[in-house]
């Protein structure tokens, strides 16, 4: 995979979750990180959101519009 960078911040599981399968479905390569930590027992540090989307900088305009259009979907 080429050079990633951060993308975006993901604020709940269930958008990160949703955006993840549209770029699986889309064929864009990306990694979905969390801050989940097992040494505090599988809680989350909150106030960092729930995770961030890595990918290659050319995929970036993209990874944005679907998040826009999930973000709008669910208000």
């Amino acid at each position: 995979m080429e050079d990633l960078e951060r993308i975006v911040d993901i604020e709940n599981e269930f958008t990160g979750r949703l955006i993840e399968s549209i770029l699986q479905e889309r064929d864009i390569p990306h990694i979905m990180r969390t801050y989940h930590d097992s040494a505090y027992d599988g809680l989350w540090a909150f106030q960092q959101g729930w995770g961030f989307i890595e990918a290659p900088p050319k995929f970036r305009d993209e990874i944005m519009k679907i998040y826009d259009e999930v973000l709008s979907q669910q208000s």
